[in-house]
């Protein structure tokens, strides 16, 4: 399945994320958050009505008052953001952001045929790397394990140490390779730098992800050891403004599609894969004399879903930009043109949220589930038209259709976003997973 997640009612555009080059280029625009979440529904309702298993995940409470009460500001919550947005406005703006719409980097997840005690694994990341994506964890690890309740089926972990040695960024970095989950696959994972030991590291921009952490995964997932693949990212790539590994490559069953210039040593990590996944591993290597590196980043071409047809092969779900830039049209036109893996192409507007730097592989967190898994599951996350008419409702009823970063200190925002998540959890069966619920302080 994938899960999206919902774009938040703060959802701004305030540059926080360095290294994310959509993001620092359109920082202090005007957002409209009705509009990125109809954007992020519009999407899953697709996918849904073609028979794709769709689930949804809720967004976070924001402003983090919290947070800012343990940066030394006191007393009533508007007190609080009022006095915050004036002497302190980035980091208002940090506990203000809405960037957990961006589920692929919720938590990585390993499906039950891999895993030594036959459970789904889920381990939350910890996001370290920036201030304001590291207040999501706690609420991440609540949201999944109200979920994937059932610890007959279900292991949600908590996060890894909360340190730059294990900084983990969550699926964004990770991709399971196999036919089928009844069947143990491969797992790929993907870092940036290794917390502690020199080598190879970027100039420019944080590497997010350290291979200890991927390596701290696999381990407590219970993955074999001989079915785990870890590959870096080339640094000067990151430096391009590939900060996670999904904005250069994209894997799903048994095929890959990368950029030439995703991976150290990329033909020795091909030719590995090739070995651990098996014969039938495929690979489609878009070279820098197609596409740019600097176009790829830009037009987010692989920060595509990758969904396996009932037939085999395979649709890619990409960002509308794709086929309003030539060489990248070109490129997705090859693709499913002959004897390739890619069956066809959908593109999404989802321009709200590639704005900030996530496309729609950004949107999504993939969870593997079998059917009894699944029945497990009592909350009320799964797309259905019900559901769908009853979260555009809610976001309507909910949502504002501007906000500029001035508007962050309105205390209003903050409970407008209460009702409407106190109102969200109803509507998807959901306990209390909120700070303000778990206090009882809802608007």
């Amino acid at each position: 399945m994938n899960f999206d997640g919902i774009p938040g009612p703060t959802h701004n555009y305030s540059g926080l994320a360095q290294g994310n080059l959509a993001a620092e280029r359109n920082a202090q625009q005007v957002a409209n958050p009705r509009e990125a979440a109809l954007q992020g529904l519009a999407k899953m309702r697709a996918l849904a009505a073609r028979g794709f298993a769709q689930g949804v995940l809720p967004p976070q409470e924001r402003p983090d008052v919290a947070a800012l009460r343990t940066l030394g500001f006191h007393g009533r919550d508007a007190d609080i953001i009022a006095r915050a947005g004036r002497q302190v406005p980035e980091l208002l703006a940090a506990c203000s952001s809405a960037a957990a719409m961006w589920a692929a980097n919720a938590a990585t997840v390993s499906p039950s045929a891999d895993c030594a005690d036959g459970r789904v694994h889920f381990t939350p990341a910890n996001l370290v790397t920036h201030f304001h994506r590291a207040l999501e964890a706690p609420t991440t690890t609540r949201v999944l394990r109200a979920i994937f309740a059932d610890a007959a089926h279900f292991c949600v972990h908590d996060p890894l140490p909360a340190a730059p040695q294990f900084g983990d960024e969550g699926a964004a970095n990770h991709t399971r390779f196999g036919r089928g989950i009844d069947q143990s696959g491969a797992e790929l994972f993907v870092y940036g730098r290794r917390g502690l030991s020199a080598g190879p590291a970027p100039a420019r921009y944080p590497a997010r992800q350290t291979r200890e952490a991927s390596e701290a995964i696999a381990r407590r997932h219970g993955l074999d050891p001989h079915h785990v693949v870890f590959a870096q990212q080339r640094p000067d790539t990151i430096d391009a403004g590939v900060f996670h590994n999904d904005v250069i490559a994209v894997g799903e069953g048994t095929f890959l599609l990368c950029h030439e210039r995703a991976f150290v040593d990329q033909p020795a990590l091909l030719r590995t894969l090739t070995r651990v996944v098996g014969p039938e591993f495929r690979s489609i290597v878009v070279r820098e004399a197609e596409l740019p590196l600097a176009d790829a980043v830009a037009t987010y071409l692989f920060n595509s879903q990758l969904i396996e047809r009932p037939d085999g092969r395979f649709l890619l779900v990409a960002p509308a930009e794709c086929r309003a830039h030539r060489a990248a049209a070109d490129v997705l036109d090859r693709l499913t043109t002959g004897d390739t893996p890619i069956a066809e192409v959908m593109t999404f507007d989802l321009r709200q949220s590639m704005r900030n730097g996530g496309g729609p592989a950004c949107l999504r967190l993939r969870v593997p589930l079998t059917p009894a898994e699944r029945a497990s599951i009592r909350a009320r996350v799964m797309l259905d038209d019900d559901l769908a008419g009853a979260l555009e409702a809610w976001i309507r009823r909910h949502y504002r259709d501007r906000l500029e970063s001035a508007d962050l200190r309105d205390p209003a925002l903050l409970d407008e976003s209460r009702r409407a998540l106190d109102e969200l959890t109803g509507l998807l069966a959901l306990p209390s997973v909120y700070p303000f619920q778990l206090a009882g302080a809802v608007a």
